[in-house]
């Protein structure tokens, strides 16, 4: 990873790299149009429109139903996850019920996600980040920090925590951090992501 990351910052002339946390989760797509909250789509399998998961989306607290700038059309990507003290609680709950329990975290946010009935999503208290910009239209921006400063100001819950590098040994030491905290997270994660 280390070289490769050094040899593509030596192409592109010292690209701003930013390494997040891979949330262990499912991704999801929500899409605005005049500043508001049209649709929410599971990503599918990459080639085909997935699930539309808009009701259920609609009772998830980090997902922001209308945004401060009404662009005519703004689409973000992040990923929908369960804490580890939510899946808990819903397990707990499914035992005291004697039910078959889930077998972890991501299984059971992506099950409730796709709930027929939106009020089993909210009582089990998914959560979200996003971590992509997809298209806008209206503005334009010149870096993936630049979107996400314009998401967190609309109130959007971007990922948290990511790291802003210009050097493959920062871009390690970034590596090695989110690998020191992941069992101090409230959520599970498997991995890190850089993106240049």
């Amino acid at each position: 990873v280390y070289q490769f990351v050094d040899s593509m910052i030596d192409q592109l002339g010292q690209p701003e790299c930013v390494v997040e946390e891979k949330i262990d989760g499912l991704s999801m797509a929500l899409r605005y149009r005049d500043g508001q909250l049209v649709q929410a789509i599971t990503r599918g399998d990459g080639i085909l429109r997935g699930e539309d998961v808009t009701e259920n989306a609609m009772v998830i607290d980090d997902v922001q139903h209308s945004l401060r700038d009404s662009l005519p059309y703004f689409e973000v990507r992040g990923e929908v996850y369960m804490s580890r003290a939510a899946f808990q609680r819903v397990n707990d709950r499914q035992e005291s019920l004697g039910l078959k329990l889930f077998a972890n975290p991501r299984n059971c946010a992506a099950g409730t996600l796709r709930q027929l009935e939106s009020r089993v999503t909210r009582e089990r208290q998914l959560s979200m980040f996003v971590f992509n910009l997809q298209k806008a239209e209206g503005r334009e921006f010149s870096s993936h920090t630049e979107a996400y400063e314009f998401m967190k100001a609309q109130g959007i819950k971007v990922i948290h925590n990511y790291k802003i590098c210009h050097t493959a040994d920062q871009v390690w030491e970034a590596i090695e951090a989110i690998g020191g905290s992941r069992g101090e997270l409230a959520y599970d994660i498997d991995g890190a992501v850089i993106k240049l």
